[in-house]
């Protein structure tokens, strides 16, 4: 039989052990990265009559992907709008005057 032994800390309010035979390796994994489980003091697997710290491997596991935000020139997509709006004021005539101040800026 296998099982996981999740351990919350709650501070002053005292611990928690989770204990679910059911609950699936997978499962802890989802539960830790969903933020169900926070301040987990440790994680344990049972098999049989062994037990081993697994909490390193869990929450390496669960540790999301670092996306690196791509660089926006958001000075240089405010100049394209711009040059759109000229360009659209140049095909279509005069605009009315609030929005020339727009356009210069």
């Amino acid at each position: 039989m296998q099982y996981f032994v999740v351990m919350i800390d709650y501070g002053r309010r005292g611990r928690e052990a989770i204990v679910d035979p059911e609950v699936t390796r997978r499962e802890v994994v989802a539960r830790v990265t969903s933020g169900e489980y926070r301040n987990i003091s440790f994680i344990h697997e049972i098999v049989e009559s062994t037990v081993q710290d697994i909490t390193a491997d869990i929450l390496s596991e669960a540790t999301l992907p670092v996306i690196e935000a791509e660089e926006i020139d958001l000075q240089a997509a405010r100049f394209d709008h711009l040059r759109d709006l000229r360009k659209h004021v140049a095909d279509e005539g005069d605009m009315p005057s609030d929005h020339d101040e727009l356009i210069r800026g």
